[in-house]
């Protein structure tokens, strides 16, 4: 299975030089495909992918044939989360109501990697509406457990090497948590720094697009065809990393902490300087204050739909728009002030420890078992609520062989250094 296994970076370079033929890899992929997604089901059902990306292949090759003008991602398939509007393609999100009710001009994160030479493979599963209905997606590690929500067929898709990249998006925790579960890289922007326009929104207040790799170079690639203003950085060899002591860590489980432990030592024997540092002593109130925000954002997105067709939504989905319902528009208001109180003050607490990086576990523990839920986003909240940089790195295993993550958490508008750091320490990791 030639290909299949190379990471984005040579991937694309095999593509753009003509050393691998994109519809040799294509006919592998499809093989492969066959084989291994009725047991992940991470992509929305499509007649003909196949066919279809073979001729957008060709096109792609007659649209640039000389190898020298070639875009970053030439020939790189993308599965996109089922929220984003992609040309050619329904958006359904995961949901039974009517899909004409939400269909618009393609989302200009898609657009973006058309130009940057990607091919869309597909559109990838969602829990309905980016929220905590679950689809029908498994982990490909375990197919008992589940991989993540919301943006569970992308991260799934990455994870079973169905796909090489995907988009995905955050509101708590919906890209980090199933990057870890999923064992794959995640990447969270800035709030803001990728465009949302063209994404069906369930939370404006905390919506992140994000996206998923195998490793952090293939994220690295796609992020800087992505976010806005991308510039290239030189950074210092080992950045200080913050460890966020205090009630916010001790949501994490006694294994992941134990595996978050060990990594930190990796990371200290590896001349890195990790200094503990007691914040977010409110915890309590920042995470009832993020579900009471995105539950007033969701409630106004879907203030339309809702009326009529609220047999179709999931109960899930159903108890977050009640919820919503009974948020006012000062209660919202002051929600939204208060998420930049809490960047201004971590903000603030890193300046005043002269921290680069917070790092902390990825989720509260491996995958759980059962496909009724995805999991405690709670480990990526409070870096929603600020809209800083994270990245999962999948880090160790647990005693069921189940993926682990190490999240870092970059400075506001630091996305590239975030990213420069991050090569470094996915290596660490990784050394035998």
């Amino acid at each position: 299975m030639a290909g299949l296994t190379m990471r984005v970076t040579e991937l694309t370079a095999s593509f753009r030089s003509g050393q691998l033929r994109i519809a040799d890899y294509l006919d592998r992929l499809e093989a492969y495909f066959n084989e291994r997604e009725s047991s992940v089901l991470s992509f929305v059902p499509e007649e003909g992918r196949f066919d279809r990306l073979q001729r957008e292949a060709a096109q792609l090759i007659a649209r640039y044939p000389n190898p020298d003008s070639r875009p970053p991602l030439f020939g790189v398939p993308v599965g996109v989360k089922d929220i984003f509007q992609v040309a050619g393609f329904t958006t359904r999100a995961g949901s039974k109501l009517p899909p004409e009710e939400f269909q618009g001009p393609e989302a200009e994160s898609v657009t973006l990697l058309r130009n940057a030479g990607a091919l869309i493979m597909g559109k990838t599963v969602t829990t309905e509406f980016a929220y905590f209905g679950p689809g029908p997606t498994r982990n490909p590690h375990n197919p008992e457990h589940t991989p993540g929500g919301s943006s569970s067929g992308s991260a799934a898709a990455v994870g079973a090497g169905l796909c090489p990249l995907t988009l995905g998006t955050q509101t708590i925790g919906s890209v980090i948590r199933p990057a870890s579960f999923c064992g794959v890289v995640g990447f969270k922007p800035t709030y803001e720094r990728i465009s949302r326009a063209g994404v069906i929104p369930l939370s404006p207040s905390f919506d992140h697009v994000g996206l998923f790799a195998s490793d952090v170079g293939g994220a690295y690639l796609a992020a800087s065809a992505l976010v806005r203003d991308w510039r290239l950085v030189t950074m210092k060899l080992h950045p200080t990393l913050g460890v966020p002591e205090g009630p916010y860590l001790e949501q994490a489980s006694a294994e992941m902490l134990e595996h978050f432990r060990i990594a930190c030592r990796k990371l200290i024997d590896a001349g890195y300087n990790l200094k503990s540092v007691n914040v977010m002593p409110d915890f309590a109130e920042i995470r009832e204050r993020h579900y009471l925000v995105t539950a007033g954002d969701a409630f106004r997105v879907h203030k339309n739909w809702y009326p009529r067709y609220r047999e179709l939504y999931h109960p899930k989905t159903i108890e977050l728009l009640e919820k919503g319902r009974g948020v006012s528009d000062e209660g919202l208001a002051a929600g939204i002030k208060a998420r930049d109180r809490l960047r201004y003050t971590l903000k603030l607490a890193m300046e005043k420890n002269g921290i680069d990086l917070w790092v902390s576990p990825s989720a509260v523990g491996p995958a759980p078992k059962g496909l009724e839920a995805t999991g405690d986003p709670v480990m990526n909240l409070p870096w929603s609520q600020a809209g800083f940089p994270s990245i999962n790195l999948p880090a160790s295993r647990s005693a069921e062989g189940l993926p682990l993550g190490l999240q870092l958490i970059g400075r506001w508008f630091s996305d590239e250094a975030l990213f420069e750091w991050a090569k470094e320490i996915e290596n660490i990791l990784h050394a035998v």
